[in-house]
């Protein structure tokens, strides 16, 4: 399912919804938490990306694992090297995202009080915690098809 997506190996065009929702979720999310003003209007999109993101980041992951699978299993030297680092990120990024959605979710759906202000100051740390892991795992992956 995770292979190839009409022809083509389904991780490097699977990315790039993780690179674009991960990010709009955490600039979202912070957003919604530290400007009460714009929270009718921001959301829906706190919804839409904390479901999006997740599978995003999910898809990337499982067609990263069928890719190296695929046509990288038995590489070695540098390249491995550089796979493996940026294999590295995907369970953090993964799990980071996760928790920010989760946290997302919920800090849009509590009432006001102590519990809504614990939840948006989670939801600023895990947007920074998902996107030092979304930056790294692109950068890695980058270094690895590139050599940059």
């Amino acid at each position: 399912m995770f292979d190839e997506i009409l022809g083509l190996p389904a991780h490097p065009l699977i990315i790039h919804a993780a690179v674009v929702f991960t990010p709009l979720l955490a600039l979202m999310g912070v957003v919604y938490a530290v400007l009460p003003r714009f929270q009718p209007a921001t959301g829906w999109a706190v919804v839409a990306l904390a479901v999006l993101a997740p599978g995003a980041v999910f898809a990337a992951r499982q067609s990263g694992l069928a890719l190296k699978q695929a046509r990288f299993e038995s590489v070695q030297g540098d390249l491995a090297t550089k796979i493996a680092a940026h294999e590295s990120f995907a369970n953090p990024l993964l799990y980071s995202t996760i928790g920010l959605a989760v946290s997302a979710l919920a800090m849009v759906f509590v009432p006001k009080g102590v519990p809504k202000t614990i939840l948006s100051v989670t939801t600023v740390v895990l947007a920074a915690v998902a996107g030092y892991y979304v930056f790294r795992a692109g950068d890695s992956g980058a270094q690895a098809v590139w050599g940059l």
